[in-house]
């Protein structure tokens, strides 16, 4: 174990949300929610101002419009998360060479490997303030959640406590009795299931926890999970800090905060991962034979399917098609807290015929459907075909108005609110979808962006 907190878990405050609160003057201090804006979307993050009114992260859009009706609903705007998020890690690389990216909005830094050493409480607090100011100017003023600790437990849970905007050191020493007044459900792994089989012994907070040997609470929770529950609730985590390492296979995942038991909502996250793995692919020019469906169940039990294809594809159709079948095969009772979609045995070349010209016919046809039988979840581009290809939050350009976003489209026609992240709040004006003069940009090349949202901690927070 460190003798200093040398460990360091940055997160960026909603993320998403924030990002859309630079960019668009007239959303700032206002509700704003990021994710499928459809009936049977979800959301992916929620600005602070939404929060008040009960949206969270994994909640049905549908729900979250019942609670803040007046918040702005947007499609995520990937490239501009992503170019963000490239310029947050560069200003997490300068600080430290050992960088582990969890997610686009979130990494652990090792400042050891920085040759920083002999660090007090006092001299990481520092370090971690000046890493946030360096963050608030190359982000445009975007604010983080440090947390500091001896490991990346304690570090990831420390940057939670003071959010949005805060510092938290754990000194060395007091990993156990900080860990101690908080809920069980704070370790990692303990969720609804497990907690209840510990409240049932007694134990509620980490300190109940921290009383019972090894072999009670394996007795209490199993073997497979007691052991390392066990240490983590004395802190005992020694896990390195890592850097990306050589892809041996591409995958999405999303873990809930509350558990999914809906098998529509689930076949249309699973679609959307689908589709993200498979912009992952395309932009590494990679393809898999390999399609793998990972899922999490109330109790915490981990379940993988796998189905191996004929030849390597990339196609979001066909690894779509895979997952929902995988999916339709799994036992779903009790809720799912953890879904994953992944594609290995990669290759570098594709074959193109695993699409029979039946599916291919399905395809067209759904991607033609009306807004109302669409899946809110989906990419924005297939869901907006009938609305002239705009989506609610998409960057345009008029050469005599400049630039702007869509607020709204439908009945042929596009609303737009032109103003930048440099401009004071702008004017709204309304156009014919196929007028010339209004243009968008060309799709991004990936949305990688989405699986780095969601294969680590879950929605972005």
């Amino acid at each position: 174990m460190r003798k200093e907190a040398s460990v360091l878990h940055v997160d960026l405050d909603a993320f998403f949300a924030a990002v859309e609160q630079r960019d668009k003057p007239s959303l700032r201090g206002k509700p704003v929610v990021v994710g499928g804006i459809g009936l049977r979307g979800v959301v992916s993050t929620a600005s602070y101002e939404a929060r008040k009114y009960g949206v969270r992260s994994a909640m049905s859009t549908a729900e979250a419009r019942s609670r803040c009706p007046h918040a702005a609903y947007l499609w995520p705007r990937f490239e501009a998360y992503r170019t963000t998020s490239q310029a947050v890690m560069a200003e997490m690389r300068a600080l430290s060479p050992l960088v582990e990216p969890l997610s686009l909005d979130e990494a652990f830094i090792d400042l050891a490997a920085a040759g920083l050493t002999g660090l007090t409480d006092d001299d990481v607090r520092a370090i971690a303030e000046d890493l946030k100011d360096s963050i608030r100017a190359a982000s445009g003023g975007l604010t983080a959640s440090v947390g500091a600790g001896t490991s990346k437990l304690i570090a990831k849970i420390a940057s939670d406590l003071d959010k949005p905007d805060g510092v938290v050191v754990v000194p060395a020493g007091t990993e156990a009795t900080f860990l101690a007044p908080m809920q069980v459900t704070v370790i990692p792994g303990v969720g609804p299931a497990t907690a209840q089989r510990l409240s049932m012994a007694g134990v509620r907070t980490v300190a109940d926890l921290q009383q019972l040997d090894e072999d009670e609470i394996v007795r209490q929770v199993g073997s497979a999970h007691g052991a390392s529950l066990y240490r983590l609730a004395i802190a005992a985590d020694d896990r390195p800090v890592v850097s990306d390492r050589e892809t041996k296979s591409v995958s999405v995942e999303d873990t809930f905060e509350t558990d999914i038991i809906e098998r529509p909502l689930l076949t249309a996250i699973a679609e959307r991962m689908a589709h993200r793995v498979s912009e992952r692919l395309q932009k590494a020019q990679l393809s898999g034979r390999t399609v793998t469906l990972k899922t999490r169940m109330h109790d915490f039990t981990t379940h993988t399917r796998s189905s191996t294809l004929a030849g390597p594809t990339d196609d979001p159709r066909v690894i779509a098609r895979v997952a929902r079948r995988l999916l339709d095969e799994s036992d779903l009772a009790g809720g799912i807290r953890l879904l994953g979609v992944g594609v290995s045995s990669l290759a570098d070349w594709i074959q193109d015929d695993l699409f029979t010209d039946s599916e291919a016919a399905e395809a067209a046809a759904a991607a033609s459907a009306s807004p109302e039988e669409e899946v809110a979840i989906e990419i924005p581009d297939r869901r907006s075909r009938d609305q002239g290809g705009y989506f609610t939050g998409q960057d345009v350009h008029h050469p005599e108005h400049g630039l702007g976003w869509v607020w709204g489209s439908g009945r042929g026609r596009v609303t737009v609110r032109f103003e930048t992240a440099e401009t004071p709040p702008g004017p709204v004006r309304t156009f014919a979808v196929d007028d010339p003069l209004l243009t968008k940009p060309a799709p991004a090349a990936s949305e990688q962006d989405a699986d780095e949202e969601n294969r680590h901690n879950g929605p972005n927070e």
